[in-house]
């Protein structure tokens, strides 16, 4: 099957976000950079285009320390977003710019030559090729490595005539790389025992593209390339589990304010009022058991077999998605509970086949409580602003919009960034559960590892100083640092200033 990923509009300016990082006990863990470049204001029909073209695309050991990279990034979930993060790659290192992907598996960068790649960004990052001969370090997959046969599990695999392992990623809005495998160094920070240890390294498979088409090409939004953060035995996240280097889960925390900021980190937050639900087995994405809706704490009359996992329907949680979507028998029963519970404080209007309201209030006083009911009883819990957009303003009245959408036609219900924001989102790979819990995601942030004695301590992720020496404690900080952003104040119906 081929790959899933976003490409999402982007653009002009927000300030690097620095990652520092202090020294703790003995462990070992991985931090990545969440950061966020926005382009131009777009409206939400076009939002939710560019989430049904990923929905088309969709894809298919016990660590012994902690592994960090520096951390940089903003987040706003009223302006379109693109999350990246830095790799270095090779010998000597290169640094590159990917995008961070939870619906793909496989980490590639544009290579030289290539045809049909951007030379240059309207993010205001400088591009990078990646040149194998250039690396002492690189070798690539032949076709008789049974990493290839791993391949074939995230892309159209084949071989060249050279005995090269290569692959095709075909995308559902026409857009594709192709290229070749490679073998080589990744470079990383790592804290062990309590002294921090810089340039270490581990041997990661990633893909080489030497063609791109469709969007990829476009500068405005380009990027390096792509990091998959799926299940599949490619994606980095297995590779470095499996050498034991990081643990084998994820966690994300996305500020929800204006100025934005995020965490994520390649271990486990941990946080007391932490709730988990099982995967889906054998699922390629994220997949978990929506059970029910309630809207002010009355459960809505929606079949359960509506959320039931299938070839075309379940329930994906998707960090790459913007907005979130209910499966079609569902979304009417919803809107209607919303607007019920609200008719008598606001004033209900229709703009272009989105359900708003204009209020004079503020809506976390008027709009109800929605909570999502998942199996193993974990609850979702969100607040008005978890499931609403403000859109501007009409006379001194505040245009709120239902930012929940619809798969016209489709049974997906899929958990974007909208309904994420303000949580920490932890994705337990190895324990097969994902786990979440409301929280100021401005604030530093618990990771549970497990140290070479089997021993389980916790770090907390909050704000590090590189020249900080070593202590006799194991507190480990990440905490995103303040962000000066350049906010564009967006109309998400494309016609600005008003409703059109």
């Amino acid at each position: 099957m081929p790959p899933a990923r976003i490409l999402v509009a982007q653009a002009i300016a927000a300030a690097a976000l620095l990652l520092a990082m202090s020294v703790g006990g003995e462990g070992k863990g991985m931090v990545l950079s969440l950061e966020r470049a926005s382009h131009e204001g777009v409206g939400m029909s076009q939002l939710r285009h560019r989430d049904r073209v990923r929905h088309g695309r969709l894809l298919q050991q016990q660590p012994s320390g902690v592994v960090d990279f520096s951390v940089e990034g903003t987040y706003d979930p009223y302006l379109v977003g693109l999350y990246y993060t830095r790799v270095k790659l090779g010998t000597p290192a290169k640094e590159f710019y990917v995008q961070i992907d939870t619906g793909s598996d496989v980490l590639w960068v544009s290579c030289n030559p290539c045809n049909g790649c951007p030379t240059s960004s309207g993010l205001q990052i400088e591009l990078e090729f990646f040149d194998p001969p250039s690396s002492s370090t690189a070798s690539p997959i032949l076709c008789s490595d049974q990493r290839c046969a791993l391949g074939a599990q995230s892309s159209d695999s084949g071989c060249s005539g050279q005995n090269q392992c290569g692959y095709t990623f075909q995308y559902g809005d026409g857009s594709g790389t192709s290229g070749y495998y490679v073998y080589d160094s990744m470079y990383f920070d790592s804290i062990v025992g309590n002294s921090l240890a810089s340039n270490n390294s581990a041997p990661v498979v990633f893909g080489c593209s030497t063609s791109q088409t469709g969007d990829l090409t476009k500068p405005d939004r380009a990027v390096d390339g792509i990091f998959g953060f799926g299940q599949q035995g490619l994606s980095v996240i297995s590779q470095l589990s499996s050498q034991g280097i990081t643990p084998y889960s994820f966690s994300h925390c996305l500020r929800g304010e204006s100025g934005g900021g995020g965490i994520l980190v390649l271990g486990q937050i941990v946080e007391p009022n932490m709730v988990y639900t099982p995967l889906v087995p054998s699922q390629p994405h994220y997949n978990v058991n929506l059970q029910s809706i309630a809207v002010n704490g009355q459960t809505l009359n929606i079949d359960s077999s509506v959320f039931a996992t299938s070839s075309n329907r379940g329930t994906i949680i998707d960090s790459g998605t913007t907005l979130a979507y209910l499966a079609e028998e569902a979304y009417d029963p919803f809107v209607t509970a919303i607007t019920e519970t609200v008719s008598g404080s606001v004033r209900p209007l229709l703009a272009k086949g989105n359900q708003c309201y204009l209020t004079t209030s503020s809506v976390s006083e008027i709009f109800p409580q929605v909570t999502l009911n998942f199996a193993g009883g974990a609850s979702m819990i969100l607040r008005p602003q978890d499931y609403l957009l403000q859109q501007n303003s009409i006379g001194g009245a505040a245009v709120w919009c239902i930012g929940i959408q619809k798969i016209q036609g489709q049974g997906i219900t899929i958990l974007g960034d909208l309904v994420l924001k303000d949580k920490i989102v932890v994705y337990d790979i190895a324990g097969q559960r994902i786990g979440w819990a409301n929280y100021d995601c401005s604030s530093s942030v618990n990771v549970s590892t497990t140290t070479s004695t089997g021993k389980t301590e916790f770090f907390n992720a909050g704000q590090v100083d590189n020249s900080s020496s070593a202590r006799g404690y194991t507190l480990f900080k990440l905490i995103p640092s303040a962000v000066v952003a350049l906010l564009l104040h967006i109309a998400f119906f494309g016609v600005p200033p008003l409703l059109g």
